[in-house]
């Protein structure tokens, strides 16, 4: 099972939470490289966070994926760091198979959404998926919280044959982490004056 916070052409509207003043923040990286920038500077994500999930099976026998759960690690009130937005905007289409996951529940569910592959609308599915070697399965989810400072992790269910398991997703060890930026002072990037200016 891969994993990749950056499944988007362009940054978004993606942003993260700093406990800095602008003009000690250094400006945005590539897109592709904002989530390792942003933990560099003591960051986390802001508000809003869009995961793509790979699976492939290992060999030729098919795989099911059964569920999807959140597990909840802690929610508390949101931080009252600055946001920083790297980009606006949003471009290229989403894979499907696509679920939203509101962070603000008592108890967290993969809702399934409709995506878009190129211009066409594929419907909502929900699991079961079927994988292998030669046929994988994209899942892009949409996390959000507009309240509260959350941390989790996910649990993806398996099946094949007699056998079933539970793969953890998480942030390379360690829980998700993300707050709320609702009502936050908020700045974007200006590369034609090289600095960061309020939003």
């Amino acid at each position: 099972m891969g994993i990749s916070s950056y499944n988007w052409q362009q940054p978004c509207g993606v942003n993260f939470l700093l406990q800095k003043s602008p003009d000690r923040v250094p400006p945005p990286p590539p897109p592709q490289d904002s989530r390792g920038w942003a933990r560099a500077e003591g960051g986390i994500d802001g508000g809003h966070l869009r995961l793509q999930l790979t699976a492939t099976g290992r060999t030729d026998a098919a795989v099911v994926l059964t569920s999807l759960h959140v597990r909840m690690v802690g929610r508390h009130t949101a931080l009252p760091w600055t946001a920083y937005s790297m980009g606006d905007g949003c471009g290229g289409g989403i894979t499907p198979r696509s679920f939203d996951l509101d962070l603000d529940d008592a108890q967290p569910l993969a809702k399934p959404v409709a995506g878009e592959d190129g211009d066409i609308v594929v419907p909502a599915k929900n699991f079961p998926f079927k994988v292998s070697t030669q046929d994988p399965q994209v899942l892009n989810l949409d996390l959000h919280t507009e309240e509260h400072d959350v941390s989790w992790y996910l649990e993806v269910g398996w099946s094949s044959g007699g056998r079933r398991g539970t793969v953890r997703v998480d942030d390379e060890g360690k829980p998700f982490r993300m707050s709320a930026i609702e009502g936050r002072k908020h700045y974007y990037y200006q590369p034609d004056t090289n600095h960061w200016a309020p939003k």
